[in-house]
């Protein structure tokens, strides 16, 4: 007669179940899988952390970047601030020399002194010109503009209503803003 052995693993063949060799077979098939698998998954979890890193080392380097630029915008605007004003008091330099220069002069005529007062007027106007501030000195007739004119009074005229009669003081604006309206009268209505 057969081993009993023998007769169970016949028997599982016959029934078409894999027989103990074979389920070891497959058990070693499905670990050497699962363990390519692994392998495969640690390789790729190693290259994210790799491609991680680096992106937070880039991140790092663009915040400094950010924070260094604005830092040095900063110190350029308050350098621009501090020194905002030395063209202007350039320009203005030979204005005091001129002045100085008139004091300085003990026996004037009052001819002299009108003619060195007018051209130091001048060298103010031109250092003002030269700093973008310009006159606003409406003539008489000019229609009345309350962006540039400050009517003091209206008073009656034979002209236009609503226009410059005359002017009481000067106006400036500075890179075409008000630095101080020009302060007119104005004609009434009739």
């Amino acid at each position: 007669m057969s081993d009993p052995q023998q007769s169970a693993k016949n028997s599982q063949m016959l029934q078409g179940e894999p027989s103990p060799e074979e389920l070891e077979a497959a058990q070693f098939a499905n670990e050497a899988e699962a363990l390519d698998a692994l392998a495969v998954a640690q390789g790729e979890l190693a290259a994210l952390q790799t491609k991680n890193a680096e992106l937070a080392d880039q991140y790092l380097r663009a915040q400094a970047d950010v924070q260094n630029a604005r830092r040095r915008a900063d110190e350029e605007v308050s350098k621009a601030r501090k020194f905002a004003v030395e063209a202007f008091a350039e320009s203005l330099l030979p204005v005091t020399d001129s002045l100085e220069a008139g004091l300085a002069v003990k026996d004037a005529t009052p001819e002299q002194i009108r003619e060195g007062a007018e051209a130091t007027l001048r060298q103010l106007k031109s250092a003002l010109e030269r700093n973008k501030v310009v006159e606003v000195a409406p003539a008489p007739g000019t229609k009345f503009d309350p962006h540039l004119h400050q009517a003091i009074s209206m008073v009656p005229a034979d002209q236009e209503p609503n226009t410059v009669v005359s002017v009481l003081q000067k106006g400036y604006t500075i890179n075409e803003r008000v630095l101080r309206p020009a302060l007119v009268t104005v004609s009434a209505p009739k």
